[in-house]
């Protein structure tokens, strides 16, 4: 038998160690640690077979079609692993620690692999997941309107070593209806957890984190309850641009996307912005007119934000940007420890 390693220790040991998720490819893509390989015992519809035989004929039934299942493809099984590692270390786990590690490690272990087998398998991470949400951590919250360049200040700051826990990165969305265009898929709610548990882990819980002051939902994840409820309470800098400054920024960004996506988006905010006034924004974008378009998008993101900003109840300091990277930066730095010493 191969003793088990708890979570702190299995983590630990991952460079020298890779590490292999054996749950079927449906549970993976739900979900996984990030940075494993899925090397499925079973596959979505075998685990399937298995599950409905146990429930119908007891354990030994469903351990037994298991191996006639599985029987086959170790070889190939095998060879996925080994692929992994070199080193003849490997990391494996499956949803509780249970059968299906087990059996891979007694497969990889005849081999003389050196096998790092999680505790409580990927559900020990989830709850580890939620352990680390419900910490008190220091959060200080970037706010400012659209085009404040928000995102662009969390960047220069983790550049200059601070903690900074950037959720729109995460959830690959931009938090607005435009979010979405030229970005990956987001992940799943339950994997955008895994993400922001993997990016806590990281910090000191005793240093202020950074973090941008976001709607609940981005795009379709959910920022966990916890950290959405802390960073409401918590200090915010209030970040402010001129006009121009803003819609250039604006531009800048969004500007080199494909126009069709930018009319779709657009399209979507009928309901926000009136029939006639999305119609308005999409001629103005087709023509060329973006500052045209923005003429119609800003006044309806402004009084959103002014919206949301009523919802926190956490002191807000205003900064007045100069567009000077250094210098704000610096300002920031300057703030962070003026909030913090109170």
């Amino acid at each position: 038998m191969i003793e088990p390693t708890e979570l702190e220790v299995f983590l630990k040991e991952l460079n020298e160690a890779p590490m292999v998720d054996v749950r079927s490819e449906g549970e993976f893509a739900q979900g996984h640690i990030p940075g494993s390989m899925n090397v499925p015992l079973l596959t979505n519809e075998q685990r399937v077979q298995v599950g409905t035989l146990y429930k119908q004929m007891g354990k030994e039934a469903a351990v037994l079609k298991g191996f006639q299942l599985a029987g086959p493809r170790f070889y190939d099984i095998f060879k996925a692993v080994r692929k992994v590692s070199a080193e003849h270390r490997i990391s494996l786990y499956c949803w509780r620690g249970g059968m299906r590690s087990n059996i891979i490690a007694w497969m990889m272990n005849l081999s003389d692999y050196r096998i790092n087998l999680l505790k409580g398998g990927y559900k020990s991470y989830r709850q580890y997941a939620h352990h680390l949400f419900e910490q008190p951590w220091k959060w200080v919250v970037v706010d400012g309107k659209t085009g404040s360049g928000k995102t662009m200040l969390l960047k220069q700051l983790a550049e200059r070593g601070e903690q900074v826990l950037d959720l729109e990165a995460i959830a690959n969305h931009r938090g607005s209806s435009f979010g979405h265009i030229g970005l990956p898929p987001q992940p799943s709610v339950e994997h955008f957890e895994n993400l922001i548990a993997w990016e806590l882990r990281k910090f000191d819980p005793e240093k202020p984190v950074w973090v941008e002051n976001e709607s609940r939902f981005i795009g379709q994840v959910k920022i966990p309850d916890p950290i959405y409820n802390q960073a409401r309470t918590m200090p915010v800098i209030e970040v402010e641009r001129t006009d121009g400054e803003r819609r250039q920024l604006i531009w800048d960004e969004y500007g080199k996307l494909p126009q069709t996506d930018l009319v779709e988006a657009t399209e979507r905010l009928t309901k926000r912005l009136g029939g006639d006034r999305m119609k308005q924004a999409c001629i103005a974008l087709v023509s060329g007119d973006w500052q045209g378009w923005l003429d119609v998008l800003l006044p309806y993101y402004d009084k959103t934000y002014a919206h949301s900003r009523q919802t926190h109840t956490g002191t807000i300091t205003r900064l007045m940007l100069t567009g000077n990277q250094q210098k704000d930066i610096d300002a920031l730095l300057g703030l962070k420890e003026e909030i913090w010493k109170k």
